[in-house]
């Protein structure tokens, strides 16, 4: 292989294989974290001291992380506009996340999941208001975002709300994802998908600051270390005001320890790092459609971990979400391919309808 195929090979498994792959591993990781976020906090854990631990514990692992991008590129100063945003970034994210873990407290994991897909559409309609995002019905990329989006999320309501026949099943299996949404009450389910679709309004919000953020400061690391920062002192003083019970901020090593160590270095340290990464390579629009994935991967977790019984919902719903998904992926891509094709034609078609301009290039360059 030659070093031009070499370096194009690169730089596709650097812009598309690794991104994918690393979303995908992040959403997986993610609905570990929700679930074993919600057994601590059935065993008395609290939410809001959870976010402050999580967070400093973030916090502590970026420390070093300013330094060693002050050494290894040329930013630009970390101006007040930079840190005033930064900290408008924490308190949506801090906003969001209390909403979060709110949600999965009165409903489940499960419900989590299936309310996150609603983020793709609130990004997309969002990166379209802020000119983020182009849509024109007449091209056909665009109309396969729109159509990709609403298939997606078609999906994962049907993997939610429709259960069917039983497909597998194993005598050890404990309880079904769907029927831990039955479990639940009625009014519970109701408040937990209230606040859970307040957080999913909030993360595309959370997406669009931190891309404008990345586009004056581009250090990922050093922004996530200031944002889990500002996110754990937020939190600190509203659990100073929330949390009256001592007790409550006295950590045991026992699950609420192991949830908060795990959210805190694979959920708020590298779950955010990959995100930052990912938005300032490809954009807000693309790492929300993966929230979709979420459900599914909660179903085949749930098979394959836990033992839960395989309805036949979960497979067409899981189908439909990925139909919906790599139609968009499709018209991301061929969007994509279609800016870079135009500017191959402009600068072919150059020489050819401008032969002075070229003619002056050539001689400018001879002279130098």
């Amino acid at each position: 292989m030659s070093r031009g195929g070499a370096g194009e090979y690169s730089r596709y498994c650097y812009r598309e294989i690794l991104p994918f792959t690393t979303m995908v591993v992040m959403e997986c990781t993610n609905v570990g974290l929700n679930t074993l976020f919600k057994f601590a906090t059935n065993r008395g854990m609290s939410r809001h001291v959870f976010i402050v631990y999580a967070y400093a514990i973030a916090a502590v692992v970026l420390l070093p992380s300013p330094f060693f991008s002050r050494r290894s590129r040329i930013l630009p100063p970390l101006n007040s506009s930079i840190m005033l945003k930064i900290l408008f970034l924490g308190i949506v994210g801090y906003t969001s996340q209390i909403m979060g873990y709110t949600g999965i407290n009165y409903g489940s994991p499960t419900l989590a999941s299936a309310m996150s897909n609603l983020a793709p559409a609130y990004t997309f309609v969002l990166a379209v208001i802020f000119r983020m995002e182009k849509v024109a019905l007449s091209s056909t990329s665009s109309r396969a975002k729109i159509a990709g989006t609403i298939v997606s999320i078609s999906g994962a309501f049907i993997v939610t709300f429709y259960k069917g026949q039983s497909i597998s099943s194993t005598p050890s299996s404990p309880v079904s994802l769907h029927n831990s949404l039955q479990s639940s009450s009625q009014s519970n389910w109701m408040i937990g998908s209230l606040f859970l679709s307040v957080e999913y309004f909030l993360v595309p919000v959370w997406y669009i600051i931190q891309t404008h953020i990345m586009k004056e400061y581009p250090a990922e690391l050093t922004i996530v270390f200031f944002y889990t920062s500002c996110v754990s002192f937020l939190a600190a003083v509203v659990g100073f005001f929330v949390e009256q019970d001592p007790s409550q901020w006295k950590i045991r090593p026992n699950v609420a320890l192991a949830s908060i160590l795990c959210s805190g270095v694979f959920g708020c340290c590298i779950n955010n790092a990959v995100h930052t990464w990912a938005l300032h390579l490809r954009g807000p629009v693309y790492v929300a459609m993966f929230k979709p994935l979420s459900i599914a991967i909660a179903a085949a977790m749930g098979v394959i971990i836990l033992g839960d019984t395989l309805y036949l919902g979960s497979i067409i719903g899981a189908t439909i979400i990925a139909i919906g998904f790599y139609t968009v992926m499709w018209g991301k891509a061929k969007e994509e391919w279609g800016e870079l094709d135009e500017t191959t034609d402009l600068e072919i078609s150059t020489p050819e309808k401008y032969p002075l301009l070229q003619s002056y290039r050539t001689e400018v360059a001879q002279k130098r």
